[in-house]
């Protein structure tokens, strides 16, 4: 059974990985009862801004959620004993207990490495997850080797307790083409070549040096080439909400982008630019090397892992160095060629139906325990 309460919720990178993730499980080739908490029935398409589900059941299933929130309600241990193994999500206060085989996911750690980028709430919440969820758990998942590292440091989760297992691309990112890039360019009016940068606005995604490094590149690039930013504002500084939505000459903010537009105007792009302090995964930045876009972006945290040789690594804390990535791309059509090769490679080795497969394969090893 899985806790599949994101998908209830306005939400971003985590929403994305359980939306496709429970999609792959529920369509694997498997004789297994996959039963989502609380029932969902049909998904509707992935949008970050409501619920995946209709009106009425969601209304039903957030009912449910608060429910079984209450504190002493049992009605999770009932749940939990029924299912072989229960999967659950930082949102559920109660988990079940020990008794029950309890896994959980671990997205990253940046709620403890630097809570400075994060809401006090998020924080809290997270770390409670950490203590009521992770810690409790029989095993874990982690999106990548970066993380499970970081949990095992951080929260002493033994190693031998954490499967590896990374997230997929979605199938329309290897397909997009010139009828998805033309059709986005034209609805959003985007005429020139564009660097693209996409995901949640956030300070640890790093956007005021993105800026700053693109009004520093010379001349002909600036002239040449747009910054185009889309994603919604989550949490970030007025400066930087300033800074977005004011005009400045050659950088463009979309704002949030639905899930449909993603593909061709990520095709689109002359370069993929993600400067991120601190990623669990990277999700945008896969999705661009499946585009076929060359990928800059940053060589901490899980990216150096998951880019591996198919993009170019920068300090995320130099400018310069950002702005420099940027113009040689522009400028060396070789080099931008081998960068669309390497990431097309890289990018078909995260694919959904193997996470399902590899997801399978731990829940039987938990089932039979």
């Amino acid at each position: 059974m899985i806790d599949a309460t994101s998908l209830l919720l306005a939400s971003a990178g985590a929403k994305t990985y359980m939306y496709h993730w429970v999609k792959s499980l529920l369509g694997a080739p498997t004789q297994d009862s996959i039963l989502l908490f609380p029932l969902l029935g049909e998904f509707s398409a992935l949008d970050h801004r409501r619920s995946s589900t209709d009106w009425l059941r969601t209304m039903m299933s957030t009912g449910v959620v608060r429910f079984s929130n209450i504190k002493g309600n049992p009605v999770l241990e009932l749940v939990g004993a029924s299912a072989d193994v229960f999967h659950a999500s930082q949102h559920l206060r109660n988990p079940p207990s020990r008794k029950t085989r309890l896994t959980a996911t671990i997205y990253d750690m940046t709620c403890w490495i630097m809570p400075e980028v994060h809401t006090p709430s998020n924080v809290a919440a997270t770390r409670r997850y950490g203590e009521r969820v992770l810690q409790r758990s029989t095993a874990c998942i982690a999106i990548s080797e970066q993380s499970k590292m970081d949990a095992v440091e951080i929260l002493k989760l033994p190693a031998e307790k954490i499967d590896v297992i990374y997230p997929g691309v979605a199938d329309e990112f290897f397909t997009a083409g010139c009828t998805e890039t033309r059709a986005t360019a034209k609805k959003y009016g985007l005429e020139k070549p564009y660097f693209l940068y996409l995901g949640m606005i956030e300070p640890r995604k790093n956007i005021d040096r993105l800026i700053d490094a693109y009004r520093s590149l010379c001349t002909p690039v600036a002239k040449e080439y747009e910054l185009v930013i889309a994603g919604p504002v989550g949490w970030c500084s007025e400066e930087t909400k300033t800074r977005l939505h004011t005009p400045q000459a050659g950088v463009r903010y979309l704002g949030y982008v639905p899930e449909a537009d993603l593909p061709g105007l990520t095709a689109g792009a002359a370069a993929f630019v993600y400067p991120s302090f601190y990623e669990g995964f990277g999700l945008p930045l896969v999705q661009a090397m499946a585009c076929g876009v060359p990928a800059i972006t940053s060589s901490s945290s899980s990216l150096r892992e998951i880019a591996g040789e198919a993009a170019i690594l920068i300090d995320p804390t130099n400018t310069e160095a950002i702005a420099a990535a940027m113009a040689q791309v522009a400028m060396s059509p070789s080099l931008g060629e081998d960068l669309r090769q390497r990431g097309r490679v890289r990018a078909a080795t995260f694919r959904w139906e193997r996470s399902a497969e590899q997801s399978l394969a731990f829940f039987h090893k938990l089932a039979v325990m």
